[in-house]
């Protein structure tokens, strides 16, 4: 099992930050553009533990399909993505926010995976954990820039 972890601090309260996370529709603004991610569950998505999301997206070129359930959901605490079906034999997402001193939050990203076809996946691991390592810079640097221009509450829907 492989884990990502990140950390980063916005200069902004729980009570802004985390309404950007419980709308499922700004993965599609954090994602890198190369990937086409789409997100093929109607909308609204209300979030919740047991909701479900599918999505579209292309990873090294290739088309798949994801499923996502909401295993934890805590606001403004944390919440849990699993992936139920998609490229990983495991993929969770842990996303937790905690209060700065000052009023900011530090949001906390806390990635387990899992290749699948083990030990053949083993050769492919460095090529994914860069991916996966791209996907969450590119995401840091995104999720900064909306929040704090604070243009994500005219997200369209």
């Amino acid at each position: 099992m492989q884990t990502l972890f990140r950390s980063l601090v916005l200069p902004l309260p729980r009570e802004q930050v985390f309404p950007f996370f419980s709308d499922a529709m700004n993965l599609e603004r954090i994602t890198p553009p190369e990937l086409r991610f789409e997100i093929l569950t109607p909308r609204p998505i209300q979030m919740r533990v047991g909701a479900l999301i599918d999505y579209q997206l292309r990873l090294f070129g290739m088309p798949f399909r994801w499923r996502t359930r909401i295993s934890e959901w805590q606001p403004p605490d944390f919440f849990a993505d699993e992936q139920l079906k998609g490229p990983y034999a495991t993929w969770i997402h842990t996303h937790r926010f905690f209060d700065e001193p000052g009023g900011g939050t530090r949001m906390e990203d806390e990635v387990k995976y899992k290749l699948p076809l083990e030990p053949f996946s083993l050769v492919a691991l460095p090529l994914v954990r860069r991916q996966v390592e791209h996907i969450f810079d590119h995401r840091e640097k995104v999720i900064s820039q909306l929040l704090l221009e604070k243009s994500f509450t005219t997200a369209p829907h």
